[in-house]
Parts: structure tokens; sequence; C-alpha cells
């Protein structure tokens, strides 16, 4: 697997190189932003670890970028500790966040779990339920034909759902899938993020049939959803 590293570290870069190499990874290297880009559109690698402060465009400018044209799985390395700064880079297409200092052993973990979740395009189903078409094959949502944008957050929680369909998915798995660490505790985050995707895909939004919240529990995808007779309680 040839992993991406951009940060402008040089000490930082040259132990990860030789960590990364002991367990078997090819790594390429960048000192700034634009030279992330350029690099990445040559090498193709299959992870991208980014900084997201360096010179030359930062590290959200390069997420953005990277998001027009690639899925390879991006994971954040950065010495900002703040809830917003972790938002910021989930939405903008991040898959994972890891704060500086760091132990080798979690962000190796890190990189086996997103390598994990990067499989192969073909036989990926295509889930439905009322006028709503997921293919998971090319991360495309439509509703009665038409195409709909969600979020790389909200798509990556539709996904997360539609893979299991019918089943109960509790919070912590759900915050444990999409920002990749059981320390992350539910804040309201998931209760908007499931609030947006109903006003997108559920035909009324305050009687969903289809994205359930299971109170105390979690959130369910329910393909042939019946009416329910009361509103849904936005608060849980």
């Amino acid at each position: 697997m040839k992993i991406l590293v951009a940060d402008d570290d040089p000490q930082l870069v040259r132990a990860l190189r030789i960590t990364l190499a002991a367990h078997g990874y090819e790594v390429v290297a960048a000192p700034d932003g634009a030279a992330a880009i350029a690099l990445a559109a040559k090498e193709h690698p299959d992870v991208v670890m980014v900084d997201l402060g360096m010179p030359r465009l930062g590290g959200m400018q390069v997420i953005e970028a990277l998001r027009g044209w690639t899925t390879a799985p991006i994971i954040v390395v950065s010495g900002r500790t703040g809830s917003a700064d972790k938002v910021e880079a989930l939405d903008a297409g991040a898959d994972d966040y890891v704060t500086k200092p760091f132990q080798i052993d979690e962000l190796l973990a890190r990189l086996r779990a997103l390598s994990r979740r990067v499989t192969a395009s073909s036989g990926e189903p295509v889930v439905s339920f009322g006028e709503v078409r997921v293919d998971l094959a090319a991360k495309a949502v439509t509703r009665a034909g038409a195409l709909v944008h969600l979020t790389p957050t909200e798509w990556r929680i539709l996904e997360y759902l539609a893979r299991n369909p019918g089943a109960l998915v509790t919070r912590q798995s759900l915050l444990n899938e999409i920002w990749g660490t059981d320390q992350v505790t539910d804040t309201g985050y998931l209760r908007l993020y499931l609030s947006q995707l109903r006003k997108k895909l559920e035909a009324d939004p305050a009687r969903p049939v289809h994205l359930l919240t299971e109170s105390g529990m979690g959130y369910r995808l329910v393909l042939d959803g019946a009416p329910r007779s009361e509103p849904i309680d936005t608060n849980r």
C-alpha cells in the first residue's frame, strides 16, 4: 500500500517514512499543500496523510482538492485539537483524524482500519427505499430520479446504514465507523446529521418511515417502512 505523507515537519516525515516502511508501506512525501496535490495526481496513493497547517495551501484545501477526483482515504494528522477543526476536516472529506503527538501503534491501527474500508467497486449493491436509490459503488444517491447532494459525512452515515439494512446501528458503532475512534462521544452531531438526511430523503421528515431513531440506542434504516402515527422526537 502506498501512502502519501503531506507534512512540513521534516523530522516527523523522516520518522514516518522509516516506521511505515518497516511495516510494509511504500511512502512518498510532500512538504507543502501544493506539492501534495501534484504528488497525489502523479503517484495515486492508496491513503493520504495530511497535516492541516502547511505552507502553499493548507491541509483543508488539500482535502477539498483531492475529493474533487479521488476517493482514496484521507487521514488528518494534526496538532489542532479543537472539535471544530475535526468536524470541518471530516466534513471536507477526511476519513479520520489523529491528533499530534500520537502513538505509532494507534496510527498503524487507523491505517489498517482504513485499508479494510477500501473495497473494489465491482459487485457493490444498490439499496432502494421509497423513491430513494443508494448506489454504493458510484457513491451516488437519487430521489425520484434526481441526484441528491450529500456532504461527505452525510454520505458515510447513510452508507453505513445502507450496508446494514434493517439492523439496529448503535450510536457508538456509528461514531466509531465515521470518526474512527472509540474516544468520540455523541455531542449531538449524529442527531443533526440524521435530521439533514431525513430532510433530503424522507417524504415527511417529521414522520420518517425509513431513517428511524431507536430511542436510547441508535438508528435503523428500514427499506419497507410503515408510516408513524406521531412525529419523531427531534431532540433524540
